[in-house]
């Protein structure tokens, strides 16, 4: 199992709000670790940008950074704002819409 991290991450302080900024119309990503399907990535989201219903073949964890979000899963609406999280089980249909410009962590384990 090899894992691969951004080297200038490694033993540092990250300031989850200030590593990465939003920009117009888009959605912005910067990862921080890969291992196999397990990965760890902050996205910043421009107010109104969504990913559309997917699944996906690990749990992945969504932890709101700032701003607020709608999330579905398996057809139930959940919005979530700055310090909560929640669980998306693997293989259950989800989706997301940016409610505000918003930061969020994803853990895929």
């Amino acid at each position: 199992m090899s894992t691969s991290y951004k080297p200038e991450y490694a033993k540092t302080l990250i300031n989850l709000k200030n590593t990465i900024g939003y920009q117009e119309n888009s959605i912005v990503s910067k990862v921080f670790i890969t291992k196999e399907q397990t990965s760890l990535t902050l996205f910043a989201f421009d107010e109104g940008q969504a990913i559309d219903t997917h699944s996906a073949p690990v749990d992945a964890i969504v932890q709101v950074i700032e701003g607020e979000v709608e999330i579905e899963i398996s057809g139930q609406k959940y919005d979530l704002k700055e310090g909560e999280m929640i669980l998306m089980p693997k293989g259950e249909p989800h989706a997301l819409k940016a409610k505000t410009d918003f930061k969020m962590l994803l853990f895929k384990v």
